[in-house]
């Protein structure tokens, strides 16, 4: 017995604004029944023993501390920008 109709795909593919054909409708019924079933033997895992986990794998932060440090001098910023005045980068106006 299936687990999903084709109805169902379709209904599914109507709400994510999908247009499938009915050889689509029939390919994906069997193709999503599939996947239930494999997620389906999961529930024969016995999982009494195992921790709830948000990822398989340890993570760690990896990110370095954020510590403050000196900035560049500003001479040295200015260097890099094709138009400067007054100790400032001057851009181009976007307003009238």
């Amino acid at each position: 017995m299936s687990r999903i109709s084709e109805d169902q795909v379709k209904h599914v593919a109507h709400l994510a604004r999908l247009a499938i054909t009915e050889e689509e409708a029939q390919k994906f019924t069997s193709q999503l029944d599939a996947i239930i079933g494999f997620a389906e033997q999961l529930n024969e895992l016995d999982t009494k023993n195992v921790d709830p986990t948000s990822h398989v794998l340890e993570m760690k932060n990896i990110m370095r501390e954020d510590k403050p440090v000196k900035g560049l001098p500003q001479e040295e910023v200015l260097k890099n920008a094709p138009d400067h005045q007054d100790g400032q980068v001057r851009v181009p106006s976007v307003l009238e």
